[in-house]
């Protein structure tokens, strides 16, 4: 044999391993590509419902969310109408009230400087002197006697 088909031949070896390594890398990759596919179209079939149940869910927490606005402004009506009510009744009655209840003290403070009720003892503190009794008309003020 000749060196050139020495080294014809090792071209042509070189060029079927070529192609042989190249065919391989074809084949996995191919594989790689299905695979790949599979997987896409598996998490597609399965991501179509999960945003459809999603979507639902989130127009039914809008729905719930209107709802509690709702609740919120009738609350803040009811505490406006309660507090409305309490201011009506605290200078409808409050006024009176005061007045009765200073009323009652003042009767109960006379009652008591005269001894109390009738038919009831005065009562006695131990350890109290008792003012003597006053002797004579009372001077007068002024230095006219």
């Amino acid at each position: 044999m000749s060196g050139g088909e020495v080294a014809g031949l090792l071209v042509a070896v070189f060029w079927a391993i070529l192609v042989s390594f190249l065919a391989v890398v074809l084949v996995r990759l191919a594989q790689t590509l299905k695979a790949a596919t599979k997987l896409v179209t598996g998490v597609t079939e399965q991501a179509v419902p999960l945003l459809g149940e999603a979507s639902a869910t989130v127009r039914s927490a809008q729905s719930q969310l209107d709802r509690v606005d709702a609740i919120a402004t009738d609350v803040q009506e009811v505490t406006a109408n309660a507090s409305a009510l309490s201011s009506t009744v605290s200078t409808t009655f409050g006024g009176p009230l005061v007045k009765v209840a200073a009323f009652g003290y003042g009767v109960r403070r006379a009652l008591g400087r005269t001894g109390g009720t009738p038919g009831k003892a005065p009562r006695t503190v131990v350890g109290r002197r008792v003012p003597g009794a006053r002797r004579g008309p009372r001077p007068r003020r002024g230095g006219k006697d």
